[in-house]
Formats: structure tokens, C-alpha cells, sequence
């Protein structure tokens, strides 16, 4: 992952749903913006018992 983001999953939620607010229309321009691995923030995620929600574009 890069080095810029929160390694912290309960951090990372809350920068990650925050970009997604603000700047993205979903997860996957995210991803490619910031040069992130879809796949280990899922899992990061999925850790703490949350999804992307593409409907909300939002982790829940």
C-alpha cells in the first residue's frame, strides 16, 4: 500500500471513506488515483467487519 495512507484499519476506514465522499465516484477510482491495492484494503477492511458498499460508495 502506499506509504501516505493510514495503516491503522479503523483510520484507514475514516480516510477512505472520507476520499470517497469527497473526491471519488467509486472505489476503484480511488484505488487507481492513489495507487492502492484494491484487493489488501478489502481485506484490511473486512478485518474490522467492513464492505465497500458501491450503492453508498462507502465502506459499512
Amino acid at each position: 500500500m502506499a506509504n501516505n495512507i493510514p495503516k491503522d484499519p479503523v483510520m484507514l476506514l475514516s480516510y477512505l471513506n472520507t476520499q470517497l465522499r469527497d473526491f471519488y465516484p467509486s472505489l476503484e477510482e480511488c484505488c487507481k488515483s492513489l495507487d492502492l491495492s484494491r484487493p489488501q484494503i478489502e481485506k484490511s477492511l473486512a478485518a474490522i467487519d467492513y464492505h465497500y458498499d458501491s450503492a453508498k460508495n462507502m465502506f459499512v
